[in-house]
């Protein structure tokens, strides 16, 4: 009985293992999509009472607004991988009027490759031995107090 028992949970534990875990991340659509504000119609109070608070506002202009999401999947052990992104940018004119409604998928992100060049920094460098061995044989004194200057201690 306690074998069956035990393979029983086995097979019930390796049949959770193969389905995906989902994680969500940034804005969770409740009942307005970004993607359908009306360019010309909407005014930045709607946006706000339809959508809520954007995720970020663009870095160079405040008449931006952002909402990115973000569904991960992961399979037992590997590590997570992206099943669908959404990136809606919102823009508004000088009247506080929606502008223009940008929409962004997992498809229209690019790799971005970093310089892998160093910045130079003033002062020299040292060698292994010596920033294993640079502070052997020397001494260092106790902080002596301003009123009494032979006397490390201050106590008079």
């Amino acid at each position: 009985m306690t074998r069956c028992a035990f393979v029983i949970a086995a097979v019930l534990l390796a049949a959770t293992a193969c389905s995906p875990s989902r994680d969500f991340h940034g804005y969770v659509v409740d009942e307005a999509i970004p993607a359908d504000v009306e360019p010309g119609v909407a005014t930045r109070s709607s946006v706000l009472a339809d959508l809520g608070s954007p995720s970020t506002k663009s870095a160079f202009d405040d008449n931006t607004w952002i909402y990115m999401s973000t569904t991960r999947e992961r399979f037992a052990y590997f590590n997570p991988r992206v099943a669908e992104r959404s990136v809606v940018a919102i823009r508004f004119d000088d009247e506080d009027v929606v502008d223009e409604v940008l929409t962004y998928d997992q498809d229209d992100g690019r790799v971005i490759s970093y310089a892998a060049r160093e910045t130079a920094t003033r002062g020299r460098e040292l060698g292994l031995l010596e920033q294993l061995f640079g502070t052997v044989g020397q001494v260092v004194l106790p902080p002596t107090d301003e009123r009494t200057p032979g006397n490390p201690t201050g106590r008079q």
